[in-house]
């Protein structure tokens, strides 16, 4: 077993017509892991325009804490309570921060993960300096940047990496073209 943590990602369409009730089922689902022993996190990233598949994200401090969470009563009641709000459910485990990016085979390349990631922490961390420095200024080296990293790893894995591949979805993941129709020889 695994003493690293490790990231459940769960993939759910909604159904026709249940999107507020599926929410509803989400943050129920959220607020039941933060009562389980290894805890890390967890969040739900909306879908892509024209799109209506969420991917929930379940973090734990290993493979033992997560799977005493996936085979609890508690969350068998809950995933029944929610069966009749989702269809095609698909999950899958993930280690690293490429389970931000999708599905082995459907990630963007590690230089644009690595531009969407940047793009969030540079601003974020800007503001930061700007805000809260001459605050810090007084420390040395290393307790400063233990005060920035406790603050801003949490924004960043919870609010400001799952805000910019939202924004950037059309880039990380761009639609192909459609295909042209060929005609046959006459």
């Amino acid at each position: 077993m695994s003493t690293s943590p490790v990231t459940l990602m769960v993939a759910r369409r909604v159904a026709k017509g249940r999107y507020e009730e599926l929410m509803a089922w989400l943050r129920e689902g959220e607020q039941l892991a933060t009562d389980f022993p290894g805890y890390l996190g967890s969040g739900v990233l909306a879908p892509p325009p024209n799109d209506d598949e969420f991917q929930i994200i379940f973090r734990f401090a290993n493979e033992q804490t997560l799977h005493a969470w996936e085979f609890s009563a508690s969350r068998s009641a809950w995933l029944g309570r929610g069966s009749d709000l989702f269809a095609d459910p698909s999950e899958h485990r993930v280690r690293g921060i490429e389970g931000w990016f999708g599905a082995v085979g459907a990630r963007p390349p590690r230089w644009k993960q690595a531009v969407a990631i940047w793009l969030a922490f540079f601003p974020v961390s800007l503001l930061f300096n700007f805000v809260l420095g001459p605050l810090l200024s007084e420390l040395a080296l290393a307790p400063r940047v233990l005060v920035s990293t406790l603050a801003l790893t949490p924004l960043m894995v919870y609010g400001f990496i799952p805000l910019s591949t939202h924004l950037l979805a059309n880039w990380l993941h761009p639609t192909p073209p459609p295909r042209k129709a060929t005609q046959a020889p006459a």
